[in-house]
């Protein structure tokens, strides 16, 4: 397994060694030791999410409050999409940036994003299917979003590309309205949260 930081702090790209015989593949998909190491203490996993979504589905910009947020770890089990982690931390060097994996059943790589980053999922096949391992569990007063057609953050969607959303992504604000209402976590509360993660270990 191999564990690649992305541009945006507290993302990474995880490629897990595949091993295919005459019978199919085996992989390990998750390793909580493998990833404590780069992000500092074990991820807790109390809630998994399955989706399955037909092509030209977008869902995201998505993210909820600090603390707890929600830390995800993210994989498909079947198709392909891209995936998107986006800095909406208020301060950050990187804020309004953002950096994507193609997830897939060819290299079935995952995605970990850190409590207080953003989230979106574009579908490039019709019944891709995508799991969610999460730190928290959901809960609706605590999440928002961000319109992830927003020309300010710039999501490269695939040529020829026609996006289908939720009627509440579509009339999400974008991450400048997000800003100014208040509901985008700081960097230096996300900092001092991760920082308070490692101390339980």
């Amino acid at each position: 397994m191999e564990i690649r930081a992305l541009s945006i702090q507290g993302s990474y790209e995880i490629t897990p060694t595949v091993f295919p015989d005459d019978r199919g593949v085996f992989l390990e998909s998750f390793r909580a030791d493998k990833l404590a190491e780069v992000i500092g203490h074990r991820l807790d996993i109390v809630q998994t999410n399955v989706s399955v979504s037909s092509r030209g589905t977008v869902r995201g910009v998505h993210f909820a409050d600090l603390p707890p947020s929600q830390a995800k770890y993210v994989t498909t089990l079947s198709g392909s999409f891209i995936d998107f982690v986006v800095d909406i931390r208020v301060g950050s060097p990187t804020f309004g940036q953002w950096d994507s994996v193609l997830l897939d059943t060819v290299d079935r790589r995952a995605i970990y994003l850190a409590e207080g980053l953003g989230h979106a999922i574009c579908s490039l096949e019709d019944n891709s299917t995508v799991m969610y391992l999460c730190s928290a569990t959901y809960d609706p007063a605590r999440e928002h979003g961000i319109n992830p057609l927003d020309p300010e953050l710039g999501l490269a969607m695939p040529a020829g590309f026609t996006p289908v959303l939720s009627a509440r992504d579509a009339v999400a604000p974008s991450l400048s309205e997000a800003a100014e209402k208040g509901l985008l976590p700081r960097y230096d509360e996300c900092l001092h949260y991760y920082a308070e993660l490692g101390a339980r270990g």
